[in-house]
C-alpha cells in the first residue's frame, strides 16, 4: 500500500477510529469518513456510546479538524434487521447471544463495507484493535491478534468474511492505547480523552432485561421452576431469558450453599442449578463455523480455543462435522460454556476461525 489509495473509514465518534482518520491522512491517502447511524437515542444516559447522536457529533468534528469530507449512512434497518431481533430471540430461548460479533459480520464488514466499495473505496479502514497480515508460504490474507493483549479484540473479528481481509486496514493493531490518545492530541482531535464505550450500543442504562421487556412485552417472561441435578424443584424462576449460564446472584432462592445457573432448557422452561462443578463441561458443540484463515479441516486438528471475550485460550481437538457444524474436545474441562456465545480458534496468533456455542457436551 505504498501509493495513494482511497480509504473510507468507519468513524463511531470515539478516540480509536478517530486517529486512524489521522493515520490514513498522514499516509498521503485520499480519505473519506463514514459514520454508521443506527437511529438509537439515549438522551439520560451518562455512559458514551459508538452509535448515538453525540457520536455522530464527535466523528463529524474529528473529520473537520482533520480536514476530510464527512458522510452519514442510514443503517438503522440493519441493525433492527441482523442485531436486535437476534439479540432479543437469543435470550428469549435461554441462550446469552454476542451482538458486537454479529455487528462485525452484519453491519460493518457486511453492509458498510459493501456500500464503501460500491463507491470506490480501495479499503475500509477501523479503529479495531486487530492485524490482518499476508501469509507469503499459503499465499492468503489472515486476521491476527493486535500486539496490544488487554486491546486485542481479535476475538470479535473472527466473523468477517475470508474475501473482506485483503480490503480491510486495522492500522491499530501495533499501537496500545496509551500510543493512541497521544496520536489523537499530537493531532489536537476532539476526541482524545473522551472515555471508552464498552456497552452494548442499543441497550439502555437499565440494562438489556428491561430492554427485550420494552421490545415484546412483560408477558414473555413467563415463570418456571428452578430444578437441581437430580431433577428435583427447588424453586421458581422469572423467565428465562433472566438468567445465563454461571449465574449465581439474583437467583431468588436460597438452597443453604451456593448454586449456578449451569443450563437452561427452553422446551420446559427449566433453569437448572447445582455446584460449582456442574459448570464444567468437556466440549461443546457449535453452529455457524466461519473458517477465516484456515481450510475446513478434513481430519480432527488442534487448536487453541477461547469461549468467550478475556477468557484464556485452552487447548482443544477440533473436529468438523459438516453442514457449518463443528465438536471441540477440550484436553482440560471448561467453565461456563454458554450457548450463543462464541467460540474462536487461534494457532498462536492467528485467528483460524470461530463459530456459535450450540451447547456443551
Amino acid at each position: 500500500m505504498k501509493s495513494s489509495k482511497k480509504v473510507f473509514v468507519a468513524m463511531s465518534g470515539g478516540v480509536d477510529s478517530s486517529v486512524v482518520a489521522g493515520l490514513m491522512k498522514d499516509a498521503g491517502h485520499d480519505v473519506v469518513g463514514v459514520t454508521m447511524c443506527f437511529s438509537i437515542s439515549h438522551p439520560n444516559s451518562k455512559k458514551p456510546s459508538c452509535c448515538g447522536v453525540d457520536g455522530i457529533g464527535d466523528a463529524r468534528r474529528a473529520a473537520q479538524i482533520l480536514d476530510i469530507p464527512h458522510y452519514v449512512l442510514d443503517f438503522a434497518a440493519d441493525i433492527n434487521d441482523f442485531i436486535i431481533e437476534d439479540f432479543t430471540n437469543e435470550y428469549l430461548n435461554g441462550r446469552t447471544p454476542n451482538p458486537c460479533v454479529r455487528c462485525n459480520q452484519h453491519l460493518k464488514f457486511g453492509s458498510l463495507y459493501k456500500q464503501v466499495m460500491a463507491q470506490g473505496a480501495d479499503y475500509l479502514a477501523t479503529g479495531h484493535y486487530g492485524k490482518i497480515v499476508y501469509n507469503e508460504a499459503r499465499q492468503q490474507y489472515e486476521l491476527s491478534k493486535a500486539v496490544d493483549e488487554r486491546k486485542d479484540q481479535s476475538y470479535f473479528l473472527y466473523s468477517m468474511a475470508k474475501e473482506t481481509l485483503p480490503k480491510v486496514l486495522f492500522p491499530l493493531g501495533d499501537l496500545n492505547k496509551a500510543q493512541v490518545r497521544e496520536l489523537a492530541r499530537k493531532y489536537q482531535l476532539n476526541t482524545a480523552d473522551k472515555p471508552e464505550s464498552q456497552d452494548i450500543c442499543f441497550v439502555p442504562d437499565a440494562g438489556y432485561k428491561e430492554f427485550i421487556r420494552q421490545r415484546v412485552g412483560e408477558q414473555v417472561f413467563v415463570p418456571g421452576p428452578f430444578k437441581n441435578e437430580r431433577g428435583e424443584i427447588v424453586g421458581q424462576h422469572q423467565g428465562i431469558a433472566n438468567y445465563t449460564i454461571g449465574q449465581r446472584d439474583k437467583l431468588g432462592i436460597a438452597l443453604g450453599v451456593p448454586v449456578y445457573v449451569y443450563k437452561i432448557e427452553k422446551e420446559t422452561n427449566t433453569v437448572f442449578v447445582g455446584p460449582l462443578t456442574q459448570l464444567y463441561s468437556n466440549g461443546l458443540i457449535a453452529r455457524a463455523f466461519n473458517p477465516l484463515s484456515m481450510d475446513i479441516p478434513k481430519t480432527p486438528i488442534e487448536v487453541q480455543a477461547r469461549i468467550r471475550y478475556n477468557a484464556h485460550v485452552v487447548g482443544a481437538r477440533l473436529t468438523y462435522l459438516g453442514d457449518q457444524t463443528i465438536q471441540l474436545d477440550f484436553y482440560e474441562p471448561q467453565k461456563s460454556v454458554t450457548p450463543g456465545q462464541a467460540v474462536v480458534f487461534y494457532d498462536g496468533d492467528v485467528v483460524l476461525g470461530g463459530a456459535t456455542i450450540e451447547k456443551a457436551i
